[in-house]
C-alpha cells in the first residue's frame, strides 16, 4: 500500500541544490541498508551482494541475521570507497529483476531517485544503471532532445547523446573530454541531416551558414564548438576540461540540436 501522502496527493518532491557528487554520505548507505531489508533482502540475502562487490569474503563466524550478518554487512558498506556505494545500487537493482520480487526494482528506483533528488545528490538510476544528474532543467533538455532526435530518426545523434551522459557518470572520474566529443558529434549529426552538408564538419555548416541560428546566438554557438575542439578534439597536457565546462557544452549541444529540429519541422 502506498503512504498515507502519496494516496491523498500530499506527496512532492522539491529539488534541493545538488552538492554531492564524488561521496556517498553516510546517510545514503544507511538508507539503501533500511531500504533493502524492506524490500526482502535481509542481512542474509545482501550479505553476498555486499561481499561480491567488494571482493570480499563472508564472515563465517556470523551465522545470526541480528545482529551479527546486519553489524557485519553495514561495516562493510561504512568502510567502502564512495563509488562503491552507487556500485552497490545496481547489484541491488539487479538482484531485485532477477529475483522473485513482484517487480520491486520500479519501486526501489522510484524511492532512490527521490532520496537523491531531495538530497542533492548528482546522481540518478536509470534502467539499472546510475548515471550523472544535473539540475531539472538540464534533465529536461536532455531527455527532450534525445526523443526529438529519435522521432526525427536520428538515432546516431541520440545515441552519442546518451554516450556524453555516459562519460559524464564515470566513476570515479567523468570523462569530461569524452562527454564534450560525444556532445558536439550529437550535434553535427543534426547539423548535417538539416543542412544536407552529409560530409561537412560542424564547424563549416556553422561558418556557411547552412544552419538557420538566430544572431548572436549562432556566434555563441561557433564560440561553443571552438572550446570543444581545444578542450575535446585537440586536447593539450594539462587542459582538461573540468566536468561543469563538460556538462555546459552537452547542454548547449543538447539544446541546439532540439532547436534545429523542431524549426526543420515548423
Amino acid at each position: 500500500m502506498s503512504d498515507f501522502s502519496k494516496r491523498h496527493g500530499f506527496h512532492s518532491v522539491e529539488e534541493a541544490e545538488i552538492t554531492i557528487r564524488e561521496d556517498a554520505p553516510q546517510e545514503l548507505r544507511d538508507f539503501l541498508i533500511q531500504f533493502s531489508y524492506e524490500l526482502g533482502i535481509g542481512p542474509k540475502k545482501l550479505r553476498p551482494i555486499v561481499c561480491k562487490m567488494l571482493r570480499k569474503a563472508p564472515n563465517q563466524d556470523n551465522w545470526s541475521e541480528f545482529p551479527n550478518i546486519d553489524c557485519e554487512v553495514r561495516n562493510l558498506i561504512e568502510e567502502a570507497r564512495w563509488y562503491k556505494v552507487y556500485d552497490l545500487i545496481e547489484r541491488v537493482y539487479e538482484y531485485l529483476c532477477t529475483e522473485c520480487f513482484e517487480d520491486r526494482q520500479d519501486e526501489f528506483c522510484e524511492e532512490l531517485n527521490e532520496y537523491f533528488i531531495e538530497n542533492g545528490i548528482g546522481w540518478k538510476l536509470a534502467d539499472g544503471l546510475i548515471e550523472m544528474r544535473g539540475p531539472e532543467g538540464f534533465e529536461v533538455i536532455i531527455k527532450d532532445a534525445r526523443t526529438k532526435e529519435l522521432e526525427s530518426g536520428n538515432e546516431t545523434a541520440s545515441n552519442e547523446l546518451h554516450e556524453a551522459i555516459k562519460d559524464l557518470s564515470r566513476r570515479p572520474k567523468p570523462d569530461s573530454t569524452g562527454a564534450i566529443q560525444h556532445a558536439m558529434a550529437s550535434l553535427e549529426c543534426v547539423a548535417r541531416e538539416v543542412s544536407g552538408a552529409r560530409n561537412a564538419n560542424l564547424g563549416d555548416i556553422l561558418k556557411r551558414g547552412q544552419v538557420e541560428i538566430p544572431p548572436p546566438l549562432d556566434e555563441a554557438v561557433k564560440k561553443a564548438w571552438g572550446f570543444a575542439s581545444e578542450f575535446g578534439r585537440h586536447i593539450r597536457e594539462g587542459r582538461e576540461p573540468k566536468q561543469p565546462e563538460a556538462q555546459l557544452i552537452v547542454g548547449v549541444c543538447a539544446s541546439v540540436g532540439h532547436f534545429l529540429l523542431s524549426s526543420e519541422s515548423n
